[in-house]
Protein backbone atom coordinates (compact mmCIF):
# COMPACT_ATOMS: atom_id res chain seq x y z
CA UNK A 1 0.00 0.00 0.00
CA UNK A 2 1.56 3.28 -1.13
CA UNK A 3 1.18 6.67 0.48
CA UNK A 4 -0.09 9.53 -1.66
CA UNK A 5 2.30 12.37 -2.44
CA UNK A 6 1.90 16.14 -2.68
CA UNK A 7 -1.62 16.31 -1.27
CA UNK A 8 -3.69 19.24 -2.52
CA UNK A 9 -5.45 21.34 0.08
CA UNK A 10 -9.24 20.96 -0.03
CA UNK A 11 -10.69 24.38 -0.79
CA UNK A 12 -13.92 24.66 1.17
CA UNK A 13 -16.54 27.37 1.03
CA UNK A 14 -18.01 28.65 4.26
CA UNK A 15 -20.43 26.05 5.60
CA UNK A 16 -23.52 28.23 5.12
CA UNK A 17 -22.68 28.81 1.44
CA UNK A 18 -23.34 25.21 0.39
CA UNK A 19 -26.77 24.13 -0.87
CA UNK A 20 -28.69 20.98 0.02
CA UNK A 21 -27.02 20.29 3.36
CA UNK A 22 -29.31 18.63 5.91
CA UNK A 23 -28.81 17.27 9.42
CA UNK A 24 -27.64 13.90 8.04
CA UNK A 25 -24.94 15.39 5.83
CA UNK A 26 -21.43 14.75 7.22
CA UNK A 27 -20.25 18.09 5.80
CA UNK A 28 -20.56 19.64 9.26
CA UNK A 29 -17.77 17.38 10.49
CA UNK A 30 -15.32 18.98 8.02
CA UNK A 31 -15.31 22.15 10.14
CA UNK A 32 -14.83 20.47 13.53
CA UNK A 33 -11.49 20.64 15.35
CA UNK A 34 -9.31 17.54 14.98
CA UNK A 35 -11.89 15.20 13.42
CA UNK A 36 -12.37 17.75 10.64
CA UNK A 37 -8.79 17.26 9.47
CA UNK A 38 -9.50 13.53 8.97
CA UNK A 39 -12.62 14.23 6.92
CA UNK A 40 -10.76 16.72 4.74
CA UNK A 41 -7.70 14.51 4.34
CA UNK A 42 -9.68 11.59 2.90
CA UNK A 43 -10.89 13.89 0.11
CA UNK A 44 -7.40 15.31 -0.39
CA UNK A 45 -6.06 11.76 -0.80
CA UNK A 46 -8.61 11.15 -3.55
CA UNK A 47 -7.90 14.47 -5.27
CA UNK A 48 -4.17 13.71 -5.25
CA UNK A 49 -4.85 10.68 -7.48
CA UNK A 50 -6.92 12.64 -10.03
CA UNK A 51 -4.58 13.45 -12.91
CA UNK A 52 -6.72 16.00 -14.80
CA UNK A 53 -8.10 16.00 -18.33
CA UNK A 54 -11.12 16.96 -20.39
CA UNK A 55 -14.01 15.55 -18.32
CA UNK A 56 -14.42 14.35 -14.74
CA UNK A 57 -17.53 12.68 -13.31
CA UNK A 58 -18.10 12.72 -9.58
CA UNK A 59 -20.66 10.13 -8.49
CA UNK A 60 -22.29 11.24 -5.24
CA UNK A 61 -21.19 14.87 -5.50
CA UNK A 62 -23.42 16.02 -2.61
CA UNK A 63 -22.89 19.71 -1.93
CA UNK A 64 -19.95 19.88 -4.35
CA UNK A 65 -17.06 20.17 -1.90
CA UNK A 66 -14.55 18.94 -4.52
CA UNK A 67 -15.65 21.26 -7.31
CA UNK A 68 -13.27 24.15 -6.62
CA UNK A 69 -10.33 21.75 -6.74
CA UNK A 70 -11.58 19.82 -9.78
CA UNK A 71 -12.11 23.07 -11.67
CA UNK A 72 -8.34 23.62 -11.64
CA UNK A 73 -7.58 20.41 -13.53
CA UNK A 74 -10.59 19.55 -15.73
CA UNK A 75 -12.37 21.44 -18.50
CA UNK A 76 -15.76 19.92 -17.65
CA UNK A 77 -17.16 18.86 -14.27
CA UNK A 78 -20.04 16.38 -14.37
CA UNK A 79 -21.90 15.03 -11.37
CA UNK A 80 -24.40 12.29 -10.60
CA UNK A 81 -26.24 12.01 -7.29
CA UNK A 82 -29.39 10.30 -6.05
CA UNK A 83 -30.44 12.98 -3.58
CA UNK A 84 -28.56 16.25 -4.13
CA UNK A 85 -30.60 19.31 -5.26
CA UNK A 86 -29.11 19.66 -8.73
CA UNK A 87 -30.31 23.19 -9.53
CA UNK A 88 -29.34 24.65 -6.17
CA UNK A 89 -25.83 23.14 -6.21
CA UNK A 90 -25.35 24.28 -9.82
CA UNK A 91 -26.29 27.84 -8.83
CA UNK A 92 -23.81 27.92 -5.93
CA UNK A 93 -20.87 27.21 -8.21
CA UNK A 94 -22.09 29.18 -11.22
CA UNK A 95 -22.01 32.24 -8.98
CA UNK A 96 -18.30 31.48 -8.55
CA UNK A 97 -17.68 31.05 -12.32
CA UNK A 98 -17.54 27.25 -12.07
CA UNK A 99 -19.86 25.62 -14.58
CA UNK A 100 -21.07 22.08 -13.84
CA UNK A 101 -23.27 19.51 -15.58
CA UNK A 102 -25.14 17.80 -12.74
CA UNK A 103 -27.82 15.11 -12.95
CA UNK A 104 -29.92 12.94 -10.66
CA UNK A 105 -29.13 9.24 -10.93
CA UNK A 106 -27.03 6.41 -9.56
CA UNK A 107 -23.87 4.54 -10.39
CA UNK A 108 -25.67 1.32 -11.33
CA UNK A 109 -27.38 2.91 -14.36
CA UNK A 110 -25.43 5.96 -15.50
CA UNK A 111 -26.90 8.21 -18.23
CA UNK A 112 -23.65 8.72 -20.13
CA UNK A 113 -22.16 7.53 -23.40
CA UNK A 114 -19.45 4.90 -23.57
CA UNK A 115 -15.80 6.01 -23.39
CA UNK A 116 -16.70 9.53 -22.22
CA UNK A 117 -14.78 10.48 -19.06
CA UNK A 118 -11.10 10.86 -18.22
CA UNK A 119 -11.82 10.36 -14.51
CA UNK A 120 -14.67 8.92 -12.46
CA UNK A 121 -14.45 9.96 -8.79
CA UNK A 122 -16.42 8.36 -5.95
CA UNK A 123 -15.75 9.51 -2.38
CA UNK A 124 -17.48 7.54 0.37
CA UNK A 125 -20.14 6.21 -2.03
CA UNK A 126 -19.39 2.56 -2.81
CA UNK A 127 -19.67 1.35 0.79
CA UNK A 128 -23.38 2.21 0.57
CA UNK A 129 -23.90 -0.43 -2.14
CA UNK A 130 -24.49 -4.06 -1.24
CA UNK A 131 -21.64 -6.44 -2.09
CA UNK A 132 -23.70 -8.01 -4.89
CA UNK A 133 -24.04 -4.57 -6.55
CA UNK A 134 -20.33 -3.78 -6.67
CA UNK A 135 -19.72 -5.75 -9.88
CA UNK A 136 -22.45 -3.90 -11.75
CA UNK A 137 -21.17 -0.55 -10.47
CA UNK A 138 -17.65 -1.16 -11.76
CA UNK A 139 -18.88 -2.43 -15.11
CA UNK A 140 -20.78 0.85 -15.50
CA UNK A 141 -17.73 2.84 -14.42
CA UNK A 142 -15.59 0.97 -16.92
CA UNK A 143 -18.15 1.55 -19.67
CA UNK A 144 -18.16 5.36 -19.30
CA UNK A 145 -14.37 5.69 -18.95
CA UNK A 146 -12.24 6.52 -21.96
CA UNK A 147 -9.59 3.93 -22.82
CA UNK A 148 -6.80 4.65 -20.35
CA UNK A 149 -9.20 6.62 -18.13
CA UNK A 150 -9.05 6.34 -14.37
CA UNK A 151 -11.43 5.66 -11.50
CA UNK A 152 -10.53 7.00 -8.07
CA UNK A 153 -12.61 5.90 -5.10
CA UNK A 154 -12.43 6.32 -1.36
CA UNK A 155 -14.06 4.03 1.20
CA UNK A 156 -13.73 3.64 4.98
CA UNK A 157 -11.75 0.70 6.29
CA UNK A 158 -13.96 -1.75 8.19
CA UNK A 159 -13.03 -1.66 11.88
CA UNK A 160 -14.92 -2.04 15.14
CA UNK A 161 -13.42 1.24 16.36
CA UNK A 162 -14.88 3.03 13.34
CA UNK A 163 -18.35 1.76 14.19
CA UNK A 164 -17.90 2.91 17.79
CA UNK A 165 -16.69 6.38 16.76
CA UNK A 166 -19.67 6.87 14.47
CA UNK A 167 -21.98 5.86 17.32
CA UNK A 168 -20.39 8.53 19.53
CA UNK A 169 -21.28 11.07 16.83
CA UNK A 170 -24.88 9.87 16.84
CA UNK A 171 -24.73 7.78 13.65
CA UNK A 172 -25.63 4.09 13.40
CA UNK A 173 -23.24 3.39 10.58
CA UNK A 174 -24.41 -0.19 10.01
CA UNK A 175 -27.66 1.28 8.70
CA UNK A 176 -25.70 2.98 5.88
CA UNK A 177 -22.57 0.92 5.12
CA UNK A 178 -23.14 -2.48 3.49
CA UNK A 179 -19.82 -3.19 1.75
CA UNK A 180 -16.29 -3.19 3.12
CA UNK A 181 -13.14 -1.91 1.46
CA UNK A 182 -12.34 -5.53 0.56
CA UNK A 183 -15.64 -5.91 -1.31
CA UNK A 184 -14.98 -2.73 -3.28
CA UNK A 185 -11.37 -3.61 -4.11
CA UNK A 186 -12.30 -7.11 -5.31
CA UNK A 187 -14.94 -5.77 -7.68
CA UNK A 188 -12.65 -3.08 -9.09
CA UNK A 189 -9.77 -5.48 -9.56
CA UNK A 190 -11.87 -7.84 -11.68
CA UNK A 191 -12.59 -5.39 -14.49
CA UNK A 192 -9.93 -2.66 -14.20
CA UNK A 193 -6.17 -2.39 -13.82
CA UNK A 194 -4.80 -1.40 -10.44
CA UNK A 195 -2.51 1.62 -10.30
CA UNK A 196 -2.24 1.95 -6.53
CA UNK A 197 -4.09 1.69 -3.23
CA UNK A 198 -3.43 4.29 -0.52
CA UNK A 199 -4.44 3.83 3.10
CA UNK A 200 -4.99 6.75 5.43
CA UNK A 201 -3.87 6.64 9.03
CA UNK A 202 -6.09 8.07 11.76
CA UNK A 203 -5.12 10.55 14.43
CA UNK A 204 -4.34 9.93 18.09
CA UNK A 205 -8.05 9.69 18.93
CA UNK A 206 -8.63 7.16 16.12
CA UNK A 207 -5.38 5.21 15.68
CA UNK A 208 -4.59 2.83 12.84
CA UNK A 209 -5.82 2.72 9.25
CA UNK A 210 -9.21 4.35 8.75
CA UNK A 211 -9.69 5.03 5.02
CA UNK A 212 -8.66 3.50 1.70
CA UNK A 213 -8.28 5.18 -1.69
CA UNK A 214 -8.24 3.00 -4.79
CA UNK A 215 -6.87 4.13 -8.17
CA UNK A 216 -7.63 1.90 -11.18
CA UNK A 217 -7.55 2.42 -14.93
CA UNK A 218 -9.32 1.14 -18.00
CA UNK A 219 -6.26 -0.42 -19.56
CA UNK A 220 -2.88 -1.47 -18.21
CA UNK A 221 -1.04 1.70 -17.09
CA UNK A 222 0.25 0.45 -13.75
CA UNK A 223 2.98 2.32 -11.90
Amino acid sequence: MKQARNLPRLRLLAYHEYAGVDKNDPLRFYYWPLIGSMYRRRIELCLAECRGGERVLEVGFGAGVTFQNLHDNYKEIHGLDLNAPVQEVTAVFRARQIETDLQSGDVLRMPYADDYFDTVLLISILEHLKPAEQAQAFLEIRRVLKPGGQVVYGVPIERRLMVFMFRLMGCKIREHHFSTEKDVYAAANKVLERVRVVQMQGLCCVPGRVYEVGHFTKGDTRE
